[in-house]
């Protein structure tokens, strides 16, 4: 844990806050449970460059819960790969800051949000890494209620028979899909388990300790297989009327919502 990444986790939530008061926009609770991920990712772990978004010695990290864009959006440009002021454009007419992520935004390397595909991809661009012998690594980002797509399962399949040890895959465990959770939905548990089954370096960790997240997500210490980050985390994250609600996944703050999540998200300076 860092107080840069702490930060930077805070500055997500409050920018997705935005985002999704002043467009009416949805998924604001997965993007809060998600923040922590991607704070310590672009804090430190991931090699990128935010003047040469497309350098070809940059990690790639495939997001495939698209409809969780704020997030993604959010800390591409806290981290300099454009002007937080291109932010207003959300969901504009014509706007490349489309309500699902868009691959034509600086950063994002696919369009997300038709659940069960990055993961295939992030595992074939994995793959094609290894046999040009390049030094970058893929991550995928999945949400929970995603596994329930099959697809992602070949690719779960694929990777480990492929020994690609330079793919990381995060799973987002917040526990809560759009109808329900995820254990009246489709069961997803023992997850890590299946995921040992199939082959996967597999560690589970608190999806907010940004410490616990830096040590799994490190490139290295793979042994020949592809490794899972199952991140166990909150709906909501951050903000207390937030936290563990399904309505979250839909819901886009009014104005008295918008000013007493603002002010706890600030108030809690220094905290993941």
């Amino acid at each position: 844990m860092t107080a840069t990444t702490i930060e930077l986790a805070r500055a997500i939530r409050l920018q997705c806050l935005h985002m999704c008061h002043t467009k009416r926009a949805s998924h604001l609770g997965g993007a809060f449970s998600v923040a922590d991920v991607l704070a310590v990712l672009y804090g430190g772990v991931l090699r990128y460059d935010p003047a040469q978004p497309r350098a070809p010695q940059r990690d790639r990290l495939f997001y495939s819960k698209g409809h969780a864009c704020t997030a993604l959006y959010a800390v591409l440009a806290e981290t300099g790969f454009y002007p937080q002021s291109e932010l207003d454009t959300f969901t504009d007419n014509g706007s490349y800051f489309t309500s699902h992520v868009n691959h034509k935004v600086p950063g994002v390397e696919l369009s997300t949000g038709s659940l069960g595909h990055a993961l295939s991809v992030a595992a074939g661009v994995a793959l094609a890494g290894k046999r040009r012998q390049a030094a970058w690594h893929t991550y995928a980002i999945v949400s929970d209620g995603e596994l329930d797509e099959g697809s992602n399962w070949e690719a779960i399949l694929f990777a480990p028979h492929h020994r690609l040890d330079n793919l990381t895959l995060v799973v987002d465990y917040n526990k809560i899909q759009s109808f329900g959770s995820t254990a009246e939905v489709l069961n997803l548990d023992p997850l890590a388990d299946k995921f040992r089954a199939f082959n996967w370096d597999t560690v589970e960790v608190d999806g907010h300790d940004h410490a616990a997240l830096a040590a799994a997500l490190a490139p290295d210490g793979r042994n020949g297989k592809p490794r899972v980050v199952i991140a166990h985390t909150v709906k909501g994250k951050g903000v207390s009327f937030m936290e563990h609600q399904l309505a979250w996944h839909y819901k886009s703050p009014d104005a008295a919502q918008f000013a007493a999540a603002s002010a706890e998200l600030r108030a809690a300076k220094g905290q993941a």
